[in-house]
């Protein structure tokens, strides 16, 4: 009975700190305004990735002559496709390839620059096919998810949803309401908050990520919260159990 106001001690420090990091269903929800029953939503965007500065293109070059459709790919006609020919972006958006020079690319998507690639190479090869992909697509999330990183993005497509997915989604802690998507376009960086409690998100421009894109998930009030009633209230802790060790040994119950 005497380790009683101890124990109390204890108890009511868990207690404050549950309260203060209480999480509701309201805050860790997504898309809480879809309906109980079959709802349909008009797909209003698609998207193909565009090519900017500083971007790194894998190209093949095919042609009816494998021997004349070689000399636009180092390593062969008959390799994979997927190691190809790389070429960086330069500063003003063009790269440069055997004989046909420089061929700008910024602002293209990789449909239309291999158009604008073919047409120069006809002047060399028969009937020629080009593939072009942008090698290093890709984006970063951080903040309050599971699995926090820079992911690569194979086919050049990715939603703000399959990126979270690929972080393990958020934490029970992560700000659903104010996603920060951080975005570089035309020389500027644009900050956008995103609220995931909505599926009117789906609609939203914002849908599909960029090349380069940064996704922060801020930690909610539930985490801070947390935190700060620990630093308060550890000390208080560490106190009782120094009083109650001294009390312990001083009643000789430690032999």
């Amino acid at each position: 009975m005497k380790f009683r106001p101890a124990i109390l001690l204890l108890l009511l420090s868990l207690v404050l700190i549950l309260s203060e990091s209480c999480i509701t269903r309201k805050d860790i929800s997504y898309f809480q305004d879809v309906s109980d029953s079959t709802s349909v939503q008009q797909i209003a965007q698609s998207f193909e990735a565009v090519i900017h500065p500083g971007d790194i293109l894998s190209i093949h070059v095919s042609s009816l002559s494998p021997e004349a459709s070689s000399f636009f790919n180092v390593i062969g006609e008959d390799s994979d496709k997927e190691v190809a020919n790389t070429y960086l972006v330069d500063g003003l958006g063009n790269i440069e390839m055997p004989l046909i020079g420089e061929v700008p690319v910024t602002g293209l998507s990789g449909h239309r620059a291999k158009t604008a690639i073919k047409e120069r190479l006809e002047k060399y090869l028969v009937n020629p096919t080009v593939n072009v992909r942008i090698r290093n697509f890709k984006i970063t999330v951080l903040g309050e998810v599971n699995q926090p990183g820079v992911y690569t993005i194979p086919n050049e497509k990715v939603t703000l949803i399959e990126a979270l997915g690929l972080a393990g989604d958020l934490s029970i802690f992560g700000k659903r309401l104010n996603v920060l998507l951080i975005r570089e376009e035309n020389g500027q960086r644009k900050f956008v908050k995103i609220d995931l409690r909505s599926k009117d998100f789906f609609q939203s421009e914002h849908y599909y990520l960029h090349n380069n894109d940064i996704v922060y998930v801020e930690p909610g009030k539930g985490k801070i919260a947390s935190a700060d009633a620990w630093y308060r209230i550890l000390p208080i802790v560490f106190s009782g159990l120094t009083a109650l060790g001294l009390f312990i040994s001083r009643a000789g119950l430690i032999p």
